[in-house]
């Protein structure tokens, strides 16, 4: 692998690539942990498909797509707190028709689109390979919101995680923080989007967390453990992809597919090394 890397690096497409990767794993890291635990994955899933609504208006407006994903995305946190306080007991549906929304939405504006059509695969299954420099920007911006929101509130993100009804009888605003944790899923949503696609999101912002959660005791090593899973996965199915010439979001998330079978059927094993 080193081998691989060092002939590509002389490439700015790799470099950018393997950058955007890292910083992918950043945004997964800290907020998969949190999806992982809080068991709101189909939350995160309905939020990253609701962003293609905003990825075909971009291309419709001739803006940066990801902008357009990022107003989408946040449009559908905001949308998802409110349908949980006024009518939990239909949830599931509600965020499932907000699923097939997004995505039709999405895929009404680029046909919209005059000139060229867009290539649709590289948002829907990511193209890490041909990331530019003002994306990395926007994912590198997102991570700093991301961290510092994460290190200015981690004690009442983690109260709302682990027993979000004792959050709430301690006094804390539970609907704010829930707003600004899916806002936060919102944000991690579009900074992966360049790198798996709004298909594949959903799993490199789990996987790498349901992993480390196998292994860890506290959530601060979660979350140190999964940004590190997620780097090495990246930088793995990036290897892969380059050198084979097949998708780069699908050849990551089956690196961490594999490493998480591998996890499971290991961790007996493992776990007789680790302190108790």
């Amino acid at each position: 692998m080193i081998d691989t890397i060092t002939s590509f690096w002389q490439y700015e497409f790799f470099r950018n690539a393997l950058a955007a990767g890292i910083l992918a794993s950043i945004a997964c890291g800290i907020i998969g942990s949190y999806v992982v635990v809080k068991r709101i994955a189909l939350v995160a899933g309905g939020i990253s498909h609701t962003a293609y609504g905003g990825i075909g208006l971009g291309f419709f407006l001739g803006i940066n797509p990801i902008v357009g994903a990022a107003v989408f995305s946040l449009a559908a946190a905001f949308i998802i707190v409110w349908i949980r306080q006024k009518s939990s007991q239909y949830e599931d549906t509600l965020i499932a028709i907000m699923w097939a929304m997004g995505m039709a939405i999405g895929i009404y504006f680029i046909g919209k689109t005059p000139g060229y059509a867009p290539n649709l695969m590289s948002y829907l299954f990511g193209n890490i390979l041909t990331i530019p420099t003002d994306d990395l920007l926007i994912v590198a911006i997102l991570d700093l919101i991301i961290a510092g929101s994460t290190v200015l509130l981690f004690k009442e993100f983690r109260a709302l995680t682990f027993d979000e009804e004792h959050a709430r009888i301690a006094g804390l605003p539970t609907t704010l923080l829930n707003l600004l944790l899916f806002c936060l899923v919102s944000l991690t949503v579009v900074a992966l989007i360049r790198a798996v696609g709004v298909i594949l999101v959903i799993a490199l912002l789990t996987i790498p967390a349901a992993i480390a959660v196998q292994y860890c005791r506290n959530l601060q090593s979660m979350m140190t453990l999964s940004i590190g899973l997620g780097a090495v996965f990246t930088t793995i199915g990036l290897m892969i992809s380059a050198t084979e010439n097949i998708a780069s979001g699908a050849t990551i998330v089956f690196v961490a597919g594999i490493a998480y079978l591998i996890s499971f059927f290991a961790r007996p094993f493992i776990s007789r090394f680790l302190p108790r």
